[in-house]
């Protein structure tokens, strides 16, 4: 007792380390699934900003009262059969997935309004629609008779010089045969995040065209009705679902087994939706559903949450793989501190332990006496890093592998003890060791590159759990590197400290080849302070290049300030995009995909993709685009000439033909030179290539040269929208985003993908991993990097002791201890740098940041200097504060306690 009182700060201090390794060895898994879940609900929640997660819908006709019951409102009736297809949702998701909204959209009805003569209303029932504290003016519409209710926005109010009470007619636009009297009963505030302004923006406000106005209004049900009994035609209601999974229930879905989980679910979630609307589940086609007073057609569902869902989990199994890394390099620093604390505690205990073995305890013995007297701290330790565990997480830790990591943080003090005192110990000689040591470094370097080619080889595809090669590889290069550095760092320093010798002092002199003799003694610090360095540059890399690839991405997404996809599949929208306020340049970029044939051998060329682009219009855009200037450099930025399409190949000889049949005509394609390589990342392809396979074959043409194509024959056509100050919110009016299944076209602005590629949630978990593991890494390498200075000062104040007897003043003795160890600092510095950039190249496939960031090719690494120099200066400014606070206690120690007669160890 009285021993384990004196050896009390160390207890605590293994009690602490054990504690924080127990941690992480019992919650890692669930702090994993905590920060997958965090990414996956805000992977959900950005792809529902744009539209629904779930869209039920059906079509129905016009009222008959024989369908059903006529007295029955058919606001009630579209509510209760929303309450209805929402509790069909399956439990599993634990409420998860609610009823968002209602709508109907009518086609656009044509009304004379004296202010503003002609427009284009666009009007909608929305169930989400501004409650009565939204209404600045009025009321919200109601259904009364064969009265048409509108309700209209304080901008259009003012563009079109409406007021509350305003009566006027309503008739033919793309509703036909429509003739009805409407009258504006309420004004509402458009403001605010809510999402039916964004998917309906002409009901925020209206847009200005040629020969009328467009508007959007709101409407009641009861005018839905009277309008399509007038026009006769059938309707489509919507019953729009958004999916907010709770904490547990994301964290639930992350992982192979989760994704299979929910996609389980969202199987079995449309057939009981549709049974609880009708119930007639299997007759396809006619209405043989009754919705109220009308007949109606069964359910049908549309959503993009499965293939989000498959996207996410592609993405989070590389995340894992990078976050994996970042773990290794924390246990491996942790259990490093560990072993230098044992150290510290077999080195404090040496000479009581050596008498015991003098008075006949076997060195066994003696292991096992330090072993019980660590079992205190090692119990507290598994006890509090299990609680630590569970606070973190919010789960229940893994208690089984916080065990198994207290028994393995058992074991290193009673092992060095051991060591120590084994018999023969100190009777080997210094061949045998040095021998020893080659074998075991050699060991080490084999099994780090064995590791990597193994990796490499093998991937981290099927590993649904920890990955034991993945956390291993880190820690193995961390190790080889220290095995590198100490064998190599003497030599300069040896070579540094003959130089020093041709000068006067003698400072220089001593504190170098000291360095270089206690090399080998240094590597358990240095292997700290590699591992750590090397964990947090790589997460700086990776963190920089993910940011910056996501940029890039958005880039290539868009492939201008805007672009509008499908502009073959809409003209009259692209017309109306071009005309847009903000908009100076446009270009289309038209892709065909083809399958030729060689026009020499009549063998197959690959499928390409063939691509058109007015390189002229590109070029005046002033994008700098890659592809405009290639064409402009072969003399292909003109009309075509003859019958042949000329193009620039990635792949073929420049003069050789290639034939495709289309539509039963043969056309021809000669290549004209070699696409240089830049052209492939041009952002201006991007639009209509980021769908295509990266091992097409891509042609590029001139916009002229395929002038013999109609639109339709094109696979993809973009309209791409420059503009220094483009008006997103008008170009949103006249293109609303599109809901899941709907064949409209997609605008894409710049500024809203970099927007969204900064929130990305996965790329914020992969930082957020690496930031804290990186935090944690560098206390523990702080604390074992005291530890070893302590265990090592002893040495340090009998020197700097015996030169104070022949002279040595106080600055020059803090000059000596400085000297000593920057070697040491200079190599950590290097090695922890130069593995963290390099573990990407090393590790290759398996450390694939595309996932992430989506492109057409792998992101450039994006190192950050400064974070770099920081954690340098960091390791410099702690060696320092070190060198003072020894130098400090130096000088108050006694000659007397430092020196003893018959010392010859230094």
């Amino acid at each position: 007792m009285r021993e384990w009182a004196r050896d009390a700060p160390l207890a605590v201090g293994l009690a602490l380390l054990v504690a924080v390794l127990v941690a992480i060895g019992a919650g890692g898994g669930g702090a994993l699934d905590r920060l997958g879940g965090e990414a996956l609900r805000e992977r959900f929640e950005r792809v529902q900003r744009a539209a629904p997660g779930i869209v039920h819908s059906a079509r129905f006709d016009p009222e008959d009262p024989r369908a059903g019951s006529a007295d029955e409102d058919f606001g009630d009736v579209l509510g209760r059969y929303g309450t209805a297809v929402e509790n069909a949702s399956p439990k599993s998701l634990d409420g998860g997935l609610v009823h968002d909204s209602t709508r109907i959209v009518l086609p656009t009805v044509r009304g004379g309004i004296a202010a503003a003569g002609t427009v284009d209303l666009s009007l909608v029932y929305a169930s989400d629609a501004p409650r009565p504290a939204g209404y600045v003016a009025g009321r919200a519409p109601r259904g009364r008779g064969n009265a048409v209710e509108l309700a209209v926005s304080t901008r259009t109010r003012d563009a079109l010089g409406l007021r509350v009470g305003q009566r006027f007619r309503l008739g033919d636009g793309a509703l036909k045969n429509v003739d009805v009297e409407a009258r504006v009963v309420g004004v509402f505030r458009a403001d605010g995040e809510r999402r039916l302004w964004k998917e309906r923006p002409l009901l925020v406000r209206p847009l200005r065209a040629k020969d009328a106005a467009n508007a959007g209004a709101l409407i009641a049900p009861r005018g839905v009705e009277v309008l399509q009994r007038q026009a006769g035609v059938e309707l489509t209601v919507d019953w729009n679902m958004r999916l907010t999974p709770g904490g547990e229930t994301a964290d639930r879905f992350v992982g192979e087994e989760g994704r299979r989980e929910f996609q389980r679910i969202m199987a079995r979630y449309p057939p009981s939706a549709r049974r609880a609307f009708c119930g007639a589940e299997g007759a396809y086609g006619g209405k043989v559903c009754v919705l109220g007073n009308h007949p109606a057609t069964e359910l049908e569902t549309a959503t993009a949450l499965p293939d989000t869902m498959e996207e996410f989990s592609r993405r989070w199994d590389q995340a894992r793989v990078v976050i994996s890394f970042a773990w290794a390099s924390l246990l491996a620093v942790g259990f490093t501190a560990l072993v230098v604390t044992s150290l510290s505690v077999v080195r404090r205990a040496l000479a009581g332990d050596r008498l015991r073995q003098a008075r006949g305890a076997s060195a066994g013995g003696v292991a096992a006496r330090r072993a019980l007297w660590s079992a205190p701290a090692v119990l507290a330790g598994f006890g509090g890093g299990c609680a630590l565990a569970g606070a973190v997480t919010a789960v229940p830790p893994s208690y089984q592998g916080g065990l198994a990591v207290a028994l393995l943080c058992s074991a290193p003090l009673p092992l060095l003890t051991w060591a120590a005192l084994r018999d023969g110990a100190l009777l080997r000689g210094r061949a045998r060791s040095a021998g020893r040591r080659l074998v075991g470094e050699a060991v080490v370097l084999l099994l780090a590159v064995g590791g990597v080619f193994a990796l490499r080889a093998r991937g981290t595809e099927g590993s649904a759990g920890p990955d034991p090669l993945v956390a291993a590889v880190p820690a193995l290069l961390g190790v080889a590197t220290v095995v590198l550095l100490v064998r190599c760092y003497p030599w300069p320093v040896r070579a540094a400290a003959r130089w020093s010798a041709a000068g006067r002092g003698v400072v220089p002199l001593v504190a170098l080849s000291r360095a270089a003799k206690e090399a080998p003694a240094r590597g358990l610090a240095l292997l700290v302070l590699v591992v750590t360095l090397a964990g947090a540059v790589f997460g700086g890399l990776v963190s920089g290049t993910l940011l910056e690839g996501r940029r890039a991405a958005a880039a290539w997404q868009v492939g201008a300030d805007a672009s509008f996809l499908g502009a073959g599949r809409d003209p009259a929208m692209a017309e109306r995009l071009a005309r847009a306020r903000g908009v100076r340049e446009t270009v289309a970029v038209r892709q065909l995909r083809v399958d030729p044939l060689s026009g020499t051998d009549g063998g197959r060329y690959g499928v390409s993709s063939l691509v058109g682009v007015d390189a002229g219009a590109l070029r005046d855009a002033g994008a700098g685009s890659a592809a405009a200037r290639a064409l402009a450099d072969a003399g292909l930025d003109g009309g075509g000439e003859g019958g042949d399409i000329r193009v620039l190949a990635s792949d073929g000889r420049a003069g050789e033909l290639l034939t495709f049949t289309r539509h039963g005509k043969e056309q021809r394609i000669r290549i004209v030179g070699a696409l240089p390589d830049d052209v492939a990342r041009d952002p201006a392809l991007g639009p209509v290539r980021r769908a295509t396979g990266a091992r097409q074959h891509l042609l590029l043409a001139d916009s002229g040269d395929l002038e013999g194509f109609a639109a339709s024959d094109f696979e993809e056509t973009a309209l791409l929208l420059f503009g220094d100050r483009l008006d997103t919110a008008e170009l949103r009016s006249l293109v609303p985003r599109a809901a899941p299944g709907a064949a409209t076209g997609e605008l894409r602005a710049l500024a809203e993908e970099r927007a969204e590629a900064a929130e990305d949630g996965l790329v914020a978990a992969v930082a957020a991993a690496h930031t804290g593991c990186t935090a944690l890494a560098v206390v523990l390498a702080l604390l074992a990097l005291v530890i070893d200075l302590s265990l090592s000062a002893p040495s340090r104040g009998r020197v700097a002791s015996y030169l104070r007897t022949l002279g040595l003043g106080g600055r020059a003795a803090s000059a000596l201890h400085l000297l000593q160890l920057l070697p040491l600092v200079c190599a950590a510095v290097v090695g922890g740098v130069v593995l963290g950039l390099a573990l990407p190249s090393l590790l290759g496939p398996v450390v694939d940041l595309r996932e992430f960031t989506g492109g057409p090719v792998v992101p450039e690494r994006h190192v950050d200097v400064f974070f770099v120099a920081a954690l340098g200066a960091g390791i410099c400014v702690l060696v320092a504060a070190a060198v003072a606070v020894e130098s400090r206690i130096g000088r108050r120690r006694r000659l007397g306690a430092v020196l003893r007669l018959g010392r010859s160890d230094d």
